[in-house]
């Protein structure tokens, strides 16, 4: 159910630091911003952060810790995990760069933390990710700027800078977000797992997502035709040219594959395309502010007739149907 990861009563940093400008600071002030979360902070090299009490180890934490924010270098991350296994700690957010998307090495060691993961039934999201955002909980597990604005859209995203991009967005204009999800490498936890989560979320209406590559194409397939019948879900997929393929390897260590199959993918399980962010944003903004189409009828109403004209030609070249009013109604 992944509930604990989005509402855990006790929060653990490891990797916590005093130093402004550090990513172990920045998440431990989030976390300290929202309510209702037991914030503790670990690191061996100091008693105290921020009013906190310090410790140098997960298994010296008296308390039942839910979540684990891993923010140490990524050939420490191994031993944090294994660590929170014994802790008997059940989900973590692996913030640490330095894994599949950088080297072999960084593959090797991705793996490592993935088997410790598996072996004690942890729930992993990233590496190599922004973190995670839970408005309703009012949890920030992240080094995210500024905390989402309440709001009804779901967005999950494997690019922590586009992550950044959006909140930006919404905060500028006032949209909100039930929930934040980036995915990094998704070497556990992905995209199939929080559409499930996305479509059971009563304070989620509409799901978002910028997306490299699908980590279980036809379990994609299958979640998704389930989940569109109740809640939009509208997605930007980067790599669609032989140059973006090759980046996306390089940025989350992801295979990108057929445009051609992806788009066949999507319009068979009820995914709307994106071809840009802003477009992703706009359609995310719409969906979040009105009711859900149930059919594919459409009327227009309009006070210019060449407006109505292109909005005719629009709903028809993507297969709308245009309503005829009767005489009556034209009449009133």
């Amino acid at each position: 159910m992944l509930d604990k990861l989005f509402d855990p009563d006790v929060v653990a940093v490891i990797g916590a630091s005093r130093t402004e400008g550090k990513v172990g600071h920045a998440v431990l002030k989030n976390l300290l911003q929202g309510a209702g979360h037991n914030v503790i902070p670990i690191n061996p090299n100091v008693t105290e952060i921020l009013g906190l009490k310090c410790y140098a180890d997960v298994l010296d934490v008296p308390e039942k810790i839910d979540l684990a924010v891993i923010v140490v270098p990524a050939a420490a991350v191994p031993s944090a995990m294994e660590k929170c296994g014994q802790a008997g700690i059940n989900y973590a957010v692996v913030i640490s760069a330095g894994f599949k998307e950088a080297s072999i090495e960084g593959a090797r060691l991705e793996r490592e933390v993935t088997a410790i993961a598996e072996k004690y039934g942890i729930r992993m999201v990233g590496p190599n990710c922004l973190g995670i955002i839970d408005t309703s909980s009012s949890l920030n597990a992240s080094f995210a700027a500024s905390m989402a604005f309440p709001g009804n859209i779901a967005m999950m995203s494997q690019s922590g800078a586009i992550c950044t991009v959006t909140l930006d967005w919404a905060d500028r204009i006032g949209v909100g977000f039930s929930k934040f999800v980036s995915l990094g490498n998704k070497a556990d936890l992905a995209e199939n797992d929080f559409l499930e989560l996305f479509r059971k979320d009563k304070s989620t209406a509409v799901i978002a997502a910028y997306l490299e590559g699908v980590k279980d194409g036809p379990r994609f397939m299958e979640v998704a035709r389930n989940v569109s019948r109740e809640k939009p879900i509208i997605v930007v997929k980067s790599g669609r040219t032989a140059v973006g393929s090759r980046a996306v390897s390089s940025h989350t260590g992801t295979l990108a594959g057929s445009d051609a199959a992806y788009n066949a993918a999507f319009r068979q399980s009820g995914v709307i395309r994106a071809n840009s962010l802003e477009e992703m944003l706009d359609y995310s903004r719409a969906f979040s502010t009105y009711p859900f189409p149930r059919g594919k009828k459409v009327a227009i109403l309009t006070n210019a007739g060449g407006l109505g004209i292109l909005t005719a030609d629009a709903c028809y070249s993507i297969g709308l149907s245009i309503s005829s009013f009767e005489e009556g109604t034209i009449t009133k």
